[in-house]
């Protein structure tokens, strides 16, 4: 995948704790750009959500090293950043952007539209809540540390449950904080781990559901 060029702020910031069901800070809208193989998107957001400054670096990072199969999954997929550019990347892709914040999903659902996304839908569930039976060939996931170790450790045991075989779980974290646990528990999950990517002390962990 060609090289993911910085996004830009283009309005003004708040943050709030993201992963709330109802946020309840006052509405602050602003409009993100990023650009993917070349393509420029656009992203509404605003306050009580995860990184309504910029596209953070994390997500940077896995936009920049994913590896997409034909059934993909966003987990916590905020306003849209890496659904949208996996169902650009993969145009003959099916993604689903999974998100509990309300506002955030919101967001995401008008942000597929406002660029023209076809391949993609949004869904308001907490992880795998709403989508029991589902398999996926690509799961995504920037996880909400602030959650805590135990409620991811939770989610990547679910991802098994939900990957075709010879998917794969593909995680960004910081791995000085908390990364080195998930990669642990991603090995102990699946039975394998590689890092994919590194940069800015964040970290890509992919692991492939081999049964």
């Amino acid at each position: 995948m060609k090289k993911i060029a910085a996004a830009t702020d283009i309005f003004k910031p708040e943050g709030e704790h993201y992963f709330t069901r109802k946020p309840k800070s006052t509405e602050r809208p602003r409009q993100l750009r990023l650009f993917v193989n070349g393509r420029e998107l656009y992203f509404g957001t605003s306050s009580g959500m995860f990184s309504p400054k910029k596209v953070d670096n994390a997500t940077l990072l896995l936009i920049e090293n994913m590896r997409l199969g034909k059934r993909i999954i966003d987990l916590g997929c905020g306003y849209g950043p890496i659904g949208i550019a996996a169902a650009v990347a993969r145009p003959d892709s099916d993604v689903v952007m999974v998100e509990i914040n309300e506002r955030a999903a919101g967001l995401a659902m008008d942000n597929l539209s406002a660029n023209g996304i076809r391949n993609a839908l949004v869904i308001e569930s907490d992880f795998f809540e709403r989508l029991v039976g589902e398999k996926f060939d690509t799961i995504l996931m920037n996880p909400p540390m602030s959650a805590g170790l135990c409620r991811v450790f939770d989610v990547i045991e679910q991802a098994k449950l939900h990957l075709n075989r010879r998917g794969s779980l593909q995680i960004v974290a910081r791995h000085g904080k908390g990364g080195e646990r998930l990669e642990g528990k991603m090995k102990e999950v699946f039975g394998n781990v590689e890092e994919v990517a590194k940069g800015g002390g964040f970290r890509v962990y992919m692991s492939v559901n081999a049964k």
